[in-house]
């Protein structure tokens, strides 16, 4: 049993030493394979050109307001056109500060904020379950997946990109310490 024991201890000892190394780098390449390309293309379905929002990000959005006056983007105020450009440059931005490793922890907190309002707008707008834990429905994507979304941010919140990032290569570059524990 000793023996089992030890083995044990040895392998897992090099797992734990090299998890600052591979699991922040891991944590933005899963980012990056899942949800990428959904926020990229939702992003893009929500603005024609740099400033203009579209019908379909008035009526992702602000579903109701949309629907009420039969999705006549003229007549969403400025403050909801404003809030539907800010909202898809989120979609773009946010994600590529994660992949690249930029600020990374404050785009991790800027995601979480995102995938917060915008599972709100899917219940409260969309009429989307919103589920339950421990409620043995892995289908019930609002709660269960959303929960996973937002741990996986958290991670980067906590941990930071991790070596391979902008965030080191500029933290060398000011001459601190760019050990794996203290990466951004």
């Amino acid at each position: 049993m000793n023996g089992l024991i030890t083995l044990h201890n040895s392998i897992f000892s090099q797992v734990e030493r090299l998890s600052p190394v591979v699991l922040p780098t891991l944590a933005r390449f899963v980012f990056a394979a899942v949800f990428f390309v959904y926020f990229w293309n939702s992003a893009t379905l929500k603005l024609d050109g740099l400033f203009t929002p579209t019908a379909g990000a008035f009526g992702q959005i602000f579903p109701k307001a949309a629907e009420a006056v039969l999705w006549d983007l003229t007549q969403a105020s400025f403050l909801q056109k404003a809030i539907m450009v800010l909202g898809a440059w989120a979609e773009f931005v946010l994600p590529v500060l994660i992949l690249i490793g930029l600020f990374t922890r404050l785009a991790a907190l800027g995601m979480i904020g995102f995938v917060l309002v915008q599972s709100f707008v899917d219940v409260t707008g969309h009429g989307a379950a919103i589920g339950a834990w421990f409620d043995n429905d892995a289908l019930a994507t609002i709660m269960d997946q959303r929960t996973l979304w937002i741990f996986l941010l958290i991670y980067l919140v906590f941990r930071g990109a991790g070596p391979i990032s902008v965030d080191t290569v500029l933290r060398k570059m000011r001459g601190e310490s760019a050990s794996p524990e203290s990466a951004s």
